[in-house]
């Protein structure tokens, strides 16, 4: 859990940082892609270093395409439609696509782990469900994609790692940087076909993508996906709505958007009571 709290204080700060100076100012697919690249320079001495069998790697290319490539597509998109603390309130739904496509891939249904998924949503919805724009629909849509892929992609990397043998599994840092590779093969073509000619024009705006592309990406992705690689899909679900109190705490202290800190409180609560619902040691009903 504690690689899981860690990145989603990291990630707090993504969402107000492209909301605010990236989005309709950068081009979407160009920040895509310098976001990808930089996370794969993170972890190609480890490519360089260390041979993985090719069957493994075309595996985590196809989790990378989809659970960053596909997704960042998706989000980045988002803003143009939504602000900040819609992008946030529409993620709620995550927690539900992981634990279903967990439950069906083990072939199981945990009814107390869908239980506090549909309780994060709860909580997730009390914290901002109003002043929402004409965009409403499209980028619910939109976010939803986003939505899906990252939450897939997360499920498929949990599932691949469970079902390794203890015998040949390697250290997961060695091969992660296939991960990158998949989600380069997506975001390179969708810049050179659908970008435009707006890069970043000051300094700050350089840096953030610097700092969401080695630190929010390059290593955020790894140590939440190993993070996921230790608890159970009910708390990896319930710690994906996390991400919504603290993104919208960080944009109201930083960028003094209107929040609610009465709804905000109960939320968080809620999502509090969601994950220990699934962090208790009762042994969780199956069917």
């Amino acid at each position: 859990m504690l690689y899981l709290w860690a990145i989603t204080l990291l990630w707090a700060f993504s969402f107000s940082l492209i909301g605010v100076y990236l989005a309709g100012q950068v081009d979407a697919y160009f920040a895509v892609l310098s976001r990808v690249v930089l996370a794969a320079v993170v972890f190609l001495p480890f490519l360089l270093r260390h041979k993985v069998a090719p069957r493994i790697a075309a595996q985590l290319m196809g989790i990378g395409a989809i659970q960053l490539g596909l997704m960042y597509l998706f989000y980045y998109q988002s803003f143009l439609l939504l602000s900040v603390p819609e992008v946030l309130i529409f993620t709620i739904f995550t927690p539900v696509y992981i634990t279903l496509l967990h439950d069906v891939l083990e072939g199981r249904f945990h009814r107390r782990y869908l239980l506090s998924a549909l309780l994060a949503i709860a909580g997730a919805a009390v914290m901002r469900w109003n002043n929402l724009n004409d965009d409403f629909w499209l980028g619910f849509l939109v976010v939803q994609g986003a939505n899906l892929c990252f939450a897939s992609g997360q499920v498929l990397y949990k599932y691949r790692l469970a079902h390794w043998p203890a015998t040949t599994q390697p250290v997961q840092h060695t091969m992660f940087g296939w991960f990158y590779i998949g989600a380069l093969l997506i975001a390179l073509p969708a810049w050179w076909l659908l970008g435009t000619p707006q890069y970043p024009t000051t300094e700050l705006q350089w840096g953030i993508l610097l700092w969401l592309g080695i630190v929010a990406s390059g290593l955020g992705y790894y140590l939440w996906n190993l993070g996921a690689t230790k608890v159970n899909s009910g708390q990896l679900a319930t710690m994906n709505n996390a991400l919504i109190p603290a993104g919208l705490l960080v944009n109201l202290l930083l960028w003094n958007r209107d929040t609610d800190l009465l709804r905000l409180s109960i939320g968080a609560g809620i999502l509090l009571l969601a994950l220990w619902l699934v962090s208790s040691n009762r042994k969780p009903h199956q069917r």
